[in-house]
């Protein structure tokens, strides 16, 4: 990870910048104007690593990816083109930036908690050998889910979300991320029973 001058430095920028509108100190940024940095990261950093702990769940990965949108507003500042409040811009950056940590890693966590995290009303000797290779049949099945339903699943059953915090956090009405999450289920059931695994023992 590389360091970031402006979490470090030990500068209080001057209080005409301070009151300086966000635009304004992006606009400042692009001309390479560390102050102006400092104020935008100071002045935003709560808001950014709240927004981005509601999606990793995990504070350590929140704190990495605060300094990777910081760091990619410094490189990239000349792209801010004003179309949108610039928390708007930062908050965009950051939902990228997690959900990309979340798919890096979705493969590599998912295993039988997930299917634990749902009542399972199945158990018999039959299903004992089927939980051995659920983690395996899981990770095969949300594989060929589009990006939207697997973005839904992974959510709602392995970080608990609620429907409510996933609309906030995919930036999409309530009733959309609902018929979502109704077409995933239905769609991952239909993979699982393919793969020989009752639906009502997963979904």
């Amino acid at each position: 990870m590389q360091a970031l001058a402006f979490e470090t430095t030990t500068q209080t920028p001057a209080t005409a910048i301070q009151q300086t509108a966000d635009a304004d100190l992006i606009e400042r940024i692009a001309s390479g104007d560390r102050a102006a940095m400092q104020v935008v990261y100071a002045r935003h950093r709560i808001r950014v690593y709240r927004f981005v702990l509601r999606i990793v769940a995990n504070h350590a990965v929140a704190e990495d990816l605060v300094s990777d949108v910081f760091l990619e507003v410094w490189r990239n500042a000349d792209r801010f083109q004003g179309r949108s409040a610039v928390t708007t811009w930062l908050l965009a950056i950051a939902r990228f930036r997690a959900l990309t940590a979340l798919r890096r890693t979705m493969h590599q966590e998912l295993d039988d908690d997930l299917a634990d995290s749902v009542e399972d009303p199945c158990d018999n000797p039959e299903m004992a050998t089927q939980k051995q290779d659920r983690s395996e049949i899981l990770r095969e099945c949300l594989s060929e889910l589009s990006a939207n339903h697997r973005e839904i699943i992974d959510l709602v059953y392995y970080h608990q979300k609620s429907i409510e915090e996933v609309a906030e956090i995919v930036g999409a009405p309530l009733n959309t991320v609902k018929t979502r999450m109704f077409y995933a289920r239905e769609k991952l059931g239909k993979l699982l029973k393919a793969r020989g695994v009752d639906r009502d023992c997963l979904v």
